[in-house]
């Protein structure tokens, strides 16, 4: 089974945050955090259509400006959602610069920035460049469970967390995986092709099963095709970094990252140094392993870790397996590559 998700940290886990996910069957992609992007291609950055910002220190922002770079020129929208402070902090970043000459740009780029609070309540405002990238159109709005982004294949959750500042964590959740049979497919007399997102479309809408569907042979009904389908739970995956280690955060955390396929979480220094991480307020290995085996997640990738463990990677990383063992016939595992977890779940169904 393909996935419908592609993830990948950006950067090696002593760099920068990013996580870049890939929506395979819509030609786009999401990223979670702004650190230094440039070690995506610009034809990667041209497929982001939303980015979720956990907080606006510089190594999780400064990317920002980079984005920007690429993106100016282009007839595209893209949405940004951050913490209380974010518009004034967006606003900021666009205002440094001078826009004198944006008359000549012919296509009109548009930030579409949300600023969250804890309440659920956020500030929305608009940024276009052949505005000079003025603030304009704000508007208020009221979310539900922390639900920030409900298209009809996934939705996209936050939760609040304590790092000294309002810190985001998000899960992406798909709702239902759609899998095709080709053998079935072939059957039928049909080749495979782009004509399947409409198919796959359909199901996940639970059009009728009169809808018709253009095929390479013809508008064929969805009933006719239901038999090409396969329904599977869909993925989830969440990503949680710059947190310091309590009670309230925990309980956040796992009820954010439960169950899912692949959590991405900060592991910044070894227990030894608990101490340390709770004044800098970051999480341990252990600590982060710890949540994840109560989250039940089933496969973890620790990320931002302390640049003193330039030499002692290998020791983070086993601080962090021994708590996702502990106590588990079946532990959750670190690092599998892309993919994994959809075959994972595709054995569970």
């Amino acid at each position: 089974m393909r996935p419908s998700f592609l993830p990948e940290l950006v950067n090696e886990p002593f760099g920068d945050p990013a996580l870049y996910v890939d929506l395979m069957f819509e030609g786009r992609a999401l990223l979670f955090d702004l650190g230094d992007l440039r070690a995506l291609p610009p034809r990667k950055l041209l497929r982001v259509t939303d980015i979720f910002v956990s907080h606006c220190h510089m190594d999780h922002f400064m990317g920002f400006d980079w984005f920007l770079r690429i993106c100016l020129g282009r007839d595209r929208g893209v949405r940004l959602y951050g913490p209380p402070g974010f518009l004034d902090q967006v606003e900021a970043k666009l205002s440094a610069y001078t826009w004198n000459l944006v008359h000549r740009y012919e296509n009109d780029f548009c930030l579409t920035v949300t600023e969250l609070h804890p309440d659920w309540t956020a500030r929305q405002a608009v940024f276009r460049v052949q505005r000079a990238f003025r603030r304009e159109a704000e508007t208020t709005l009221r979310l539900n469970d922390g639900v920030l982004r409900q298209e009809l294949g996934f939705r996209v959750r936050a939760a609040f967390l304590d790092h000294g500042t309002p810190c985001l964590a998000f899960a992406l959740e798909e709702h239902q995986h759609v899998n095709i049979w080709k053998n079935r497919l072939a059957d039928l007399g049909l080749a495979v092709g782009p004509w399947l997102k409409a198919l796959k479309m359909a199901a996940l809408a639970g059009r009728p099963a009169d809808s018709r569907i253009d095929t390479p042979a013809g508008p064929r009904s969805l009933a006719e095709l239901a038999p090409c389908l396969r329904l599977t739970p869909g993925i989830r995956l969440a990503y949680v970094t710059d947190a310091v280690h309590s009670e309230a955060n925990a309980a956040r955390i796992v009820d954010l990252a439960r169950d899912a396929d692949w959590l991405y979480i900060e592991c910044v220094f070894l227990d030894e140094l608990a101490a340390r991480a709770a004044e800098k307020k970051h999480l341990t290995a252990g600590q982060a392993g710890r949540l994840a085996r109560a989250a039940g997640a089933r496969n973890v990738v620790p990320f931002h870790f302390s640049p003193i463990y330039r030499e002692r990677e290998a020791e983070l990383r086993a601080e962090l397996r021994a708590q996702l063992e502990q106590g588990h016939s079946a532990a959750p595992r670190e690092g599998l590559p892309s993919g994994a977890a959809s075959q994972a779940r595709q054995d569970r169904a």
